[in-house]
């Protein structure tokens, strides 16, 4: 049977791209023909990820349309002749787009009211948590189902060491790490206030480490400066080290001492996947799909009372029980996300669309 992917973009170290990749791989494990389809391709992937003009693209039984932004795609895939299946990755609610970009926020808007123009046109629609099943079942879709993010946690946890960067990490600070875009809805103004909260009553040796770009919003990314700035606050503690190659990305896992995520929208939150798979302990605001990933791991709190989470940032730093059974729980939730699981849930998946 052949089982092919369409993603508008891909990129090396992209969540979603990276996930197709790997789903690719285990359908052709399991003895199926299959292809990962994108309308733009890194140049380092080109070999590996084919262009979506290529006749091929429409040739599948199966396609899976992995959606998280508009594109020419959406209008094509509801025309394939074959089985169609929505893979739905969660678009950021536009409002929060609102005060920093026009353009953003009028992409955001534009992509929901694109995946809305599927409904009813797809044998099934996905979502890759509970939380996103829900949206599209509010949407109209039927039937519904989940299908987790395939998560490559192996690129993290076997990456190679770097030496020069993990001298720079193993100075002596408590590292308390961020990873994903620096945008309205991960709240990293709230990262900057519980900076403020952690040093006044907890310890003033501390660095925030934030991995990812912060060039997408710069009127955002100003005011995160502005906020450090009116505080005080030490600038070399806050650490944005925009995109990074995986080998560093692992190192900054390595040399975590806590994950932190104070997000108030999110589809799924692949980072905190990669955290426990890095067995670093995870503090996390109780927002949008962060609960389910987590399922029963970590630490989570709500309502958002970032004195507490300073309170709780410090007993994940300084109290070793707490600590490991933190990370015994963690390291339970992990196998949920094992190939092996992922793998058997694709194959009821398709088995039931044959």
């Amino acid at each position: 049977m052949i089982v092919n992917q369409w993603v508008p973009a891909a990129h090396r170290g992209d969540a979603i791209g990276d996930s197709a990749r790997r789903v690719r791989d285990l359908l052709r494990q399991s003895g199926h023909q299959s292809d990962l389809f994108a309308l733009t391709i890194d140049d380092d992937l080109r070999g590996d990820v084919r262009p979506f003009a290529d006749r091929e693209a429409r040739a599948g039984d199966i396609t899976i349309f992995h959606f998280a932004l508009p594109s020419p795609m959406t209008g094509a895939f509801a025309t394939l002749p074959g089985r169609r299946v929505l893979q739905y990755h969660n678009i950021t609610p536009a409002s929060f787009f609102a005060p920093y970009d026009a353009g953003l926020f009028r992409l955001a808007a534009l992509g929901r009211r694109e995946l809305k123009t599927l409904a009813g046109r797809v044998d099934l629609a996905l979502g890759d948590s509970e939380f996103n099943r829900q949206e599209l079942e509010s949407l109209g879709f039927t039937p519904t189902g989940v299908m987790p993010i395939a998560v490559d946690t192996d690129r993290i946890t076997t990456a190679p060491r770097r030496p020069a960067l993990e001298e720079i990490l193993g100075d002596g600070l408590i590292n308390i790490l961020f990873v994903g875009r620096i945008v309205p809805n991960k709240r990293i103004e709230d990262h900057i206030r519980l900076a403020e909260l952690y040093k006044r009553y907890v310890d003033s040796y501390y660095r925030f480490i934030f991995v990812g770009r912060y060039d997408g919003l710069p009127r955002y990314h100003a005011q995160i400066r502005a906020l450090i700035a009116e505080f005080k606050m030490l600038p070399d503690r806050f650490w944005f080290t925009g995109p990074v190659p995986g080998e560093d990305l692992a190192a900054f896992y390595r040399w975590a001492d806590v994950y932190v995520s104070l997000s108030e929208h999110e589809g799924f939150c692949v980072p905190l996947v990669e955290a426990m798979a890095s067995d670093v302990p995870v503090l996390a605001y109780a927002a949008g799909a962060v609960p389910e990933t987590l399922g029963g791991a970590g630490v989570l709190f709500a309502p958002k009372d970032l004195e507490l989470a300073a309170e709780m940032l410090g007993t994940l730093v300084y109290d070793r029980p707490v600590r490991e059974r933190v990370l015994e729980g963690q390291r339970r939730r992990l196998a949920d996300f094992a190939p092996a699981r992922i793998e058997g849930r694709l194959r009821e998946l398709v088995a039931g669309l044959s």
